[in-house]
């Protein structure tokens, strides 16, 4: 078995919402576990999501949970996900980008870099910064 580095999201309540939107744009089915399937949570929490994950066609992994009220969430955290692929992926970056981007706010338009690839930069409807990268041309 090799090690794998994978983002685990932190929400308060928006665990399921998030991942079927990430299933919407990057395709795969999400699977649940609720804090009352481990009897587990505080008062009202059992319908939390404990542990949420998206497994993607194209091989990203996804894990989320909300966060038990007990738990700090910080508002602003200083990670990004990136998304890097080469100019053959154009078509799907792109794709991605855009759908990322609905609801949420563009920081950068995904467009030709000084370095030759195109980049892009947006925080999606949920708070989450995305960074994409499509290999181009060194300028």
């Amino acid at each position: 078995m090799s090690v794998q580095l994978t983002p685990y999201l932190a929400f308060r309540t928006q665990t399921r919402e998030a991942l079927d939107f990430y299933a919407s744009v990057f395709g795969g089915v999400p699977t649940y576990s609720s804090y009352s399937e481990y009897g587990m949570g505080g008062q009202g929490e059992g319908d939390k999501i404990m542990h949420g994950q998206l497994a993607t066609p194209h091989g990203l992994l996804l894990m989320a949970a909300d966060r038990p009220d007990s738990v700090p969430l910080e508002s602003e955290n200083a990670i990004s996900l990136s998304l890097f692929g080469a100019a053959e992926d154009e078509d799907r970056l792109t794709g991605w980008f855009a759908a990322l981007a609905e609801g949420g706010t563009v920081h950068e338009q995904l467009a030709k870099a000084p370095w030759g690839d195109s980049f892009g930069q947006l925080d999606d409807r949920f708070g989450i910064h995305w960074m994409v990268n499509i290999g181009g041309t060194a300028a």
